[in-house]
């Protein structure tokens, strides 16, 4: 069995982790024969909840976990670690704008992000879940200058994977049949999920999906307003954010850093922009189509980009640069 990998989760306590703490614990993520050393960080007064998590995952008896660290101090839990999973953030209550939601977010981001360049090994993987994803991902960077940028990551797997759900259900096909859709952008109901170069096999045969479905107003309108209000739908029908379908999406992200994309395929994640691919200003956390080999990802370049997507990802990407600047206000005073 391999040497343990230390890996963090933040939010411990909350529904998201306690759906993906069992995913990692029995080796979906990082594999059947990885053993781990799981540090789970939440805010002092969630430490007893944070007790039964794990009772419960010694329950489980799961043999790959050699190690339960739970703790609500960050120099305990970013010690020496592999992977931070950065799930824990300050949600948005009603009446409160997103001005409000970023400045209690840089105060977080920017602890864990010193607490990372401190603490943890400079080979860490870093995703970040915790809303706004895109921006605090970017403070945390900001934050751990001794670590690569290119080791930090938003969530917009679960964009991808509802994108791909929807085109599947539509056509009456297995998700897994549906291929290389992109999502744009924010994290917000500004993200653009674009199916132009997305594939699906039908009937043993592969073709666009636009071929497949024929209704390009479906597609320009229905399709992009249900992947950009999906979360709130979430929200208005079970009462509490997504959890299961979160979880499920933060694996295959880390899955697919650890062991890589299939051949012909890509994945959707946010990942800091050098200002050259497809025009997107540098240095925002932006989410691209991209390929993974080698636990190192690269954009995938020279897409062709139609009118219509050009004028989504720009209107995406606007909504980042203020958000950045907003955040890099909160940030120098903080």
């Amino acid at each position: 069995m391999a040497e343990p990998l230390k890996v963090l989760v933040t939010g411990a306590a909350g529904q998201i982790a306690y759906s993906l703490i069992f995913n990692i614990a029995k080796g979906d993520v990082f594999g059947k024969d990885q053993a781990l050393i799981l540090v789970l960080l939440d805010i002092a007064p969630m430490m007893s909840v944070l007790d039964g998590v794990v009772m419960e995952i010694q329950d489980c008896a799961i043999p790959l976990v050699k190690q339960v660290i739970a703790t609500d101090k960050e120099d305990v839990a970013f010690q020496s670690i592999d992977v931070a999973i950065l799930v824990g953030s300050m949600p948005r209550r009603e009446g409160m704008e997103r001005k409000d939601l970023l400045q209690a977010n840089v105060k977080i981001f920017k602890s864990q992000g010193s607490a990372l360049d401190k603490f943890a090994k400079k080979t860490v993987k870093v995703l970040v879940v915790g809303n706004p994803a895109n921006t605090n991902c970017l403070i945390a960077m900001k934050s751990a200058p001794s670590i690569p940028k290119e080791n930090f990551f938003c969530l917009t797997r679960l964009d991808h994977n509802r994108a791909r759900a929807q085109l599947a259900l539509r056509l009456g096909v297995p998700s897994n049949d549906v291929k290389n859709v992109i999502i744009w952008g924010n994290h917000s109901s500004t993200q653009y999920p674009d199916v132009n170069h997305a594939t699906v096999k039908c009937d043993g045969k592969e073709m666009s999906v636009s071929a497949a479905i024929k209704d390009d107003n479906w597609l320009k309108n229905d399709f992009i307003q249900i992947i950009q209000q999906r979360g709130a739908a979430v929200i208005k029908a079970r009462k509490l954010s997504s959890a299961m379908s979160a979880a499920k999406a933060i694996s295959d992200h880390m899955k697919d850093i650890w062991f890589g994309t299939p051949e012909g395929e890509w994945v959707s994640m946010g990942v800091i922009s050098d200002g050259n691919a497809y025009n997107i200003p540098d240095g925002l956390i932006y989410s691209f189509p991209v390929k993974i080999k080698n636990k190192t990802w690269n954009i995938v370049e020279c897409l062709s980009i139609n009118d219509f997507s050009c004028e989504k990802m720009k209107t995406t990407a606007t909504e980042l640069v203020e958000e950045r600047d907003t955040a890099s206000e909160f940030l120098t005073s903080a």
